[in-house]
């Protein structure tokens, strides 16, 4: 079942309580995402640890229930 992309923005949000997330999904389909999060967590930290922490906040869905998700994210401007 694919997931939802409210429930995406949900569960890094948990994560990083103070993250901005836009989510879009690419192909209609539930399974392919683009989101854009921005987050104080992410200032001193290099874009795979970024990427890690976003990653960690989905608990194991990458790769599974959301098959693709391209991601972007900075800390805030």
């Amino acid at each position: 079942m694919p997931m939802d992309a409210r429930e995406i923005e949900t569960m890094i949000k948990e994560a990083l309580p103070d993250a901005e997330v836009t989510i879009r999904d690419l192909a209609g389909d539930g399974d392919h995402y683009a989101a854009e999060v921005v987050s104080e967590q992410f200032v001193g930290k290099s874009r795979v640890e970024q990427h890690q922490l976003v990653y960690g906040a989905l608990q194991g869905k990458m790769g599974g229930v959301l098959h693709a998700l391209a991601l972007q994210t900075s800390p805030p401007k």
